[in-house]
């Protein structure tokens, strides 16, 4: 019975970062892809939603970018929520709108007195857009000219219900945080694609994506769209699509604490995040995007489960069997080249990558912990190391 709990914990930990991916590159080859039919003529009314807490730094910089953007619809309205800004960044906003808006393009302020994160604020200003294909975007996201046009053309087809773009990013200098979130994120975007080309992501990212307005749901403030708002479009029967050719850039995260941070944000939620919508998991309704679902998302957020068990049932097994005390060695030296590197400040990546992936783990019990004595919050400090 241990040695089967240890081989399934083993295959869990393994799964979402080698195992999955190698079966959707199994699969790629031999099912049919899924291919979104893009008309040309395609022009709808568009909302651009760009949420702000206290961006005065980067703000002015992505309004530009947004101006700069090839434009080719009749009606684009850009709504920047201000979530209980309290800086110069509702100034900024309202000055750039009285000097650049047109009848092409109109840019205005919803201000939000109370702070209550930025899921809440996005709720708030859907409720007063007037596109039927809603962007989102983050204040310190410059995106690439052609991304808007190339994200909202794949609502052309009338299935689809979602769209994320690709975020990319800028690592600084020869920092391992930078570098270590980098090669993860290519990893999980390379993921994304192979999803979409077979059915739909189940993944997102709030530097660049949209949604159809019909397609749009509340969620609780607790809750981010990135992980969940691709399931409920699928949930309706729509797509959920990846645009690799629409392209934005962020700075990587320089220090460990911020970007420990990031990934505490990201997991809010747990350990509960993973069962809404538990329809999700109906294969034989839901096929290929449970199966994904499974992969992409569930295997990772149990990590902080399937780790200590499996150094439990290795720690048993190797009393009495040469074998797993064998195995338990490089088990055991995968946690110690982690443990290293905070406490003997070691730059080799030879000891950042462990500590990188430890991290991620670490931060699943951090959100547990937060959520098990009510200390979840919607709203948080951003990383300073990301808004250059």
């Amino acid at each position: 019975m241990i040695e089967l709990l240890f081989i399934l914990s083993v295959i869990l930990i393994l799964y979402p970062l080698i195992l999955y991916p190698l079966s959707l590159k199994f699969l790629e080859k031999f099912l049919r892809h899924d291919l979104v039919n893009i008309k040309n003529d395609y022009n709808p009314k568009v909302t651009l939603i760009i949420t702000a807490y206290n961006e005065e730094k980067v703000i002015k910089s992505k309004l530009n970018n947004v101006l700069a953007l090839d434009n080719p619809f009749n009606s684009l309205e850009v709504i920047v929520v201000s979530d209980g800004s309290n800086d110069n960044t509702e100034e900024i906003v309202t000055e750039f709108s009285k000097n650049n808006s047109s009848e092409t393009i109109f840019f205005k302020l919803l201000s939000i007195n109370d702070r209550l994160g930025k899921t809440h604020a996005q709720n708030v200003a859907v409720k007063s857009s007037h596109g039927e294909i809603i962007v989102f975007s983050d204040a310190n996201s410059i995106w690439e000219k052609g991304s808007l046009s190339k994200l909202v053309s794949f609502f052309s087809d009338d299935r689809v219900g979602y769209v994320s773009g690709k975020l990319t990013y800028r690592t600084q200098g020869d920092n391992n945080t930078s570098a270590s979130e980098s090669i993860y994120w290519k990893l999980d975007l390379y993921i994304r694609e192979l999803e979409s080309k077979l059915g739909s992501t189940v993944g997102g990212n709030g530097a660049i994506y949209a949604i159809r307005k019909n397609c749009y749901f509340d969620l609780p403030p607790i809750l981010s769209h990135d992980g969940f708002m691709p399931t409920k479009v699928v949930l309706q029967g729509y797509k959920a699509k990846y645009a690799k050719e629409a392209i934005a850039f962020e700075y990587a995260s320089d220090n460990s604490k911020d970007e420990f941070s990031r990934k505490v944000r990201m997991q809010r939620g747990q350990p509960w995040k993973k069962y809404y919508d538990i329809q999700k998991f109906n294969f034989i309704k839901y096929g290929l995007f449970s199966y994904f679902y499974f992969g992409h998302k569930y295997s990772k957020y149990i990590l902080y489960i399937t780790h200590p068990l499996a150094l439990f049932c290795n720690f048993y097994l190797a009393i009495n069997s040469y074998v797993f005390s064998i195995i338990l060695i490089p088990h055991v030296m995968f946690y110690l080249l982690a443990i290293c590197k905070p406490f003997f400040s070691f730059k080799s990546r030879l000891f950042y990558f462990p500590y990188y992936y430890f991290m991620t783990v670490a931060a699943q019990y951090v959100s547990v912990f937060n959520t098990l004595t009510g200390k979840s919050s919607s709203v948080w400090e951003k990383s300073k190391s990301t808004r250059k």
